[in-house]
């Protein structure tokens, strides 16, 4: 196994033009999405509440993928201290989970709207939705601080310093497999069975003739907008990430591989965390075919910014008036 060809050219080329494009529209998406939902704020409800921490979350994460891209681009020389290591790698992870959760709580705040409407209204408040979110950002940031174990070394075979790599030494990898099982079962197993029994209600809900018909057309579109988004989210970026994690830790205890089955191991590694990655893209979409009115919020802010250019074009216009006419009068 110490003879197997190197898939770094191949790592470099991936992480770094993906990880570019991630920050790129994550950074667009989210920031765009965060500048309504803040502008908007006076229109809050729990279901925006719960939009602004994944928008904020989104762009954190993204702040801090062009370190990563430095470093791949660098051929995978770390220049940049332990601790950005350790934060670089700890955001994207913080990121990962906030975003699961975030989405499971949106997920039954629109289970209750549709199935229990009336005890939805005192159920669901706006203070509860904060204290969720609080909750939430706590659980997350304790959660992941295993992740923060992984910060910079010098690798001498490579002459180089090191970050995003997994240890070579067995012991390490088996704290990481333990590690895995606890954030695979709260971290992703959890949240998405919650997420499935909450659709399953949703969709029965629908499919119901007792549900009145004005709320199918309004609040059936955006729970379907949900349904499908996240579902998407989950089955693209996340599950093969989780998957391939825990296949790819016991894969690393093996000492009889072959190397096909390590090179391939490895390009899977790469594919996967890119797509776990581009979570943050997805979640624009979330806002905009699933949000409660953000459509709405859109153009209500659009109104009230030509509304404002609207007038000082007027008050310009007057000033530039009275100018004119103390001219005049003068002469």
């Amino acid at each position: 196994m110490t003879n197997c060809p190197s898939i770094d050219e191949f790592r470099n080329q991936v992480y770094s033009t993906v990880y570019s494009l991630v920050t790129v529209f994550a950074l667009v998406g989210n920031g765009f999405a965060l500048v309504i939902l803040i502008r908007t704020y006076h229109q809050s409800t729990p279901f925006h509440i719960y939009m602004l921490n994944l928008a904020v979350s989104d762009i954190l994460c993204a702040g801090t993928l062009p370190f990563r891209v430095l470093y791949y681009v660098n051929k995978g020389q770390w220049n940049y201290g332990d601790f950005l290591c350790r934060f670089t790698s700890y955001s994207l992870y913080v990121n990962l989970y906030c975003s699961i959760y975030f989405m499971a709580v949106m997920s039954v705040t629109r289970f209750l709207a549709i199935v229990f409407p009336v005890k939805n209204m005192y159920l669901v408040t706006e203070k509860r939705a904060r204290m969720v979110c609080f909750g939430v950002w706590i659980i997350i940031c304790i959660m992941s601080i295993p992740f923060l174990m992984l910060g910079q070394h010098f690798d001498p075979v490579t002459n180089k310093t090191k970050c995003f790599e997994p240890p070579k030494m067995i012991k390490g990898i088996k704290v990481l497999v333990r590690l895995n099982y606890v954030s695979l079962a709260v971290g992703f197993m959890m949240p998405f069975l919650v997420i499935l029994i909450c659709y399953i209600g949703i969709i029965r809900a629908l499919m119901s003739s007792t549900v009145a018909a004005s709320r199918k057309t309004t609040s059936a579109n955006r729970a379907i907008g949900m349904i499908v988004i996240v579902l998407l989210t989950f089955l693209i970026c996340f599950m093969p990430y989780h998957v391939q994690r825990t296949i790819h830790l016991h894969f690393l205890s093996q000492t009889d591989a072959s190397c096909g089955e390590t090179v391939a191991m490895q390009k899977y590694v790469v594919v996967t965390l890119c797509l776990a990655a581009s979570n943050s893209c997805f979640d624009p979409l979330l806002y905009f075919f699933s949000g409660e009115s953000f459509r709405g919020r859109v153009n209500s802010f659009r109104q009230s910014f030509r509304g404002k250019w609207t007038l000082r074009g007027v008050s310009k216009f007057e000033n530039m008036g009275g100018a004119f006419c103390l001219i005049d009068s003068k002469l």
